[in-house]
C-alpha cells in the first residue's frame, strides 16, 4: 500500500522542504498531508503528480499566510487527518506533524528536525520575540499544553530517525526514545568553487530572517569591524534587521537557487551564528569551497571540521564574532578539502539510507538511490 507523507506546512521554503523535495524521489506513489498549502511552495518543492491533502486550516482566514495565528488549533488539525489506507506513514516533523493518529498497525516513522523547538526552549525563543508581558504569559501557558501533547504523541511513532546526533540527544531527553541517525540530503553536484581571483570581499549570511537566527550579532560584528556582509533571505525580522544595518551590510532579500550558488561560492566564508538542529547551508557552502564560521553549537559541530573547513566562536554575542573574524584568513583553508568534507553529505547517502530503511518495513521503494 502507499505511503503518507505528513508534513507540518508547505507555506515556506527551508530545509524541510527540501527533504521532502528528495525524499519523493523514493516514494512516488505518495500522498502528502499537511496543515496549510501555498500553491507556489506546493510548486517548487512537490512534483505535480503526488497529491497533497492539507487540514480544514487551509479554509480559515489568512491561515497559509499567517499560520502563527491558527497555533493553537494546529495539534487538532493533524490528529483528524484520515490516513486509512496507507501502508506506512512518515512525518517529517519539527513541531505537530508527528502527532498524526496511524491506522492500527500501520508503522509510523517520524524523521525529526527536532522536538518542537518553540515548545522546548520557550526561553531562548522569546528572548528575541518583541512580545508584551501578557502575551508572554499566554505563550507560557499554551506551550506547557504543547509540551505535553508534543510528549504523549510521541508513543505514535514506531521509530524515531533524528537528523543529527544534537536531535537525537534531544529525541531522547524529551520522549526518552532511541533514534538512528540520517544526515539531510545536499545535492552537492549543483556547488562548484571559484578560482581566487573570482572571489569576493564580502562575508555571507544565508537564511530566513528570523529573530532566533541571531542575524543581528553577524551585523553588529560586521559594523564593528567595517566589513562586507552580504544577507540573503526574508523574514519578519528583516525591518529591524535593516534599520541597525551600517554602511558594509548589503540585503538582497530572497534570491533564487542559482544567485545563492553564486554567493555562496564567490563568499569570503559563510557567517552561521545560530544553533541550527543540523543546518543544511553550511555544507552547501563546503561544496562551493567556502568555508563557514559558526556558532560552536548544535549541528555546524558535526559538519564543519575545525581548522579545515571552517572555524568556530563560542558566544553568541558582536565581540566573539568579531574576534573570529578578525582572526579568519581564507588561504588557511583549502577548497577541496570543503568540497570532499560536504560529499559525506551527498543526496546519494540520504536515498542509500532511506531506501534500506523504508525496506526494512516491507515498503520497496520505486526509485534507484542514485
Amino acid at each position: 500500500m502507499p505511503v503518507a507523507i505528513i508534513h507540518d506546512y508547505l507555506n515556506q521554503l527551508g530545509g524541510a522542504e527540501k527533504v521532502l523535495n528528495v525524499f519523493l524521489r523514493l516514494t512516488p506513489d505518495a500522498t502528502v498531508y499537511t496543515s496549510v498549502v501555498h500553491s507556489g511552495v506546493r510548486t517548487a518543492c512537490v512534483p505535480p503528480q503526488v497529491p497533497v491533502q492539507s487540514s480544514f486550516l487551509q479554509r480559515l482566514p489568512f491561515a497559509v499566510e499567517r499560520t502563527r495565528l491558527y497555533l493553537p488549533l494546529l495539534p487538532m488539525a493533524f490528529e483528524r487527518m484520515n490516513l486509512h489506507g496507507h501502508g506506512l506513514i512518515v512525518s517529517i516533523s519539527s513541531a505537530f506533524a508527528k502527532g498524526v493518529r496511524p491506522p492500527s498497525g500501520v508503522p509510523h516513522l517520524c524523521y525529526c528536525q527536532t522536538p518542537m523547538r518553540f515548545a522546548w526552549n520557550l526561553d531562548g525563543y522569546l528572548r528575541y520575540e518583541p512580545v508584551s508581558p501578557v502575551t508572554r504569559a499566554a505563550v507560557r501557558l499554551l506551550m506547557a499544553r504543547f509540551r505535553r501533547w508534543d510528549s504523549h504523541t510521541s508513543g505514535r511513532v514506531t521509530e524515531f530517525i533524528s537528523i543529527s546526533r544534537t536531535v537525537q540527544e534531544r529525541v531522547w531527553r524529551f520522549y526518552g526514545r532511541p533514534s538512528r541517525i540520517i544526515y539531510p540530503p545536499v545535492n552537492t553536484v549543483l556547488y562548484h568553487p571559484v578560482s581566487t581571483q573570482e572571489k569576493g570581499d564580502y562575508f555571507l549570511v544565508l537564511s530566513r530572517l528570523l529573530p532566533y537566527k541571531r542575524i543581528d550579532v553577524a551585523i553588529e560584528a560586521c559594523n564593528r569591524l567595517r566589513v562586507p556582509l552580504v544577507v540573503a533571505g526574508e523574514g519578519r525580522d528583516e525591518p529591524r534587521l535593516r534599520q541597525m544595518a551600517g554602511p558594509t551590510v548589503r540585503f538582497t532579500g530572497r534570491v533564487p537557487d542559482d544567485e545563492a550558488r553564486r554567493l555562496l561560492a564567490r563568499a569570503r566564508a559563510l557567517i552561521l551564528v545560530a544553533e541550527e538542529d543540523f543546518g543544511l547551508t553550511p555544507v552547501e557552502a563546503m561544496a562551493s569551497g567556502t568555508p563557514v564560521i559558526a556558532y560552536r553549537s548544535g549541528g555546524a559541530t558535526e559538519s564543519v571540521i575545525e581548522g579545515e573547513t571552517g572555524m568556530f566562536f563560542d558566544r553568541q554575542e558582536p565581540d566573539s564574532l568579531a574576534e573570529a573574524l578578525l582572526g579568519y584568513c581564507p588561504q588557511d583553508y583549502d577548497p577541496t578539502r570543503c568540497v570532499e568534507q560536504a560529499k559525506r553529505f551527498d543526496t546519494v547517502h540520504f536515498l542509500t539510507a532511506w531506501q534500506q530503511l523504508l525496506q526494512e518495513y516491507g515498503y520497496q521503494t520505486r526509485a534507484e538511490a542514485a
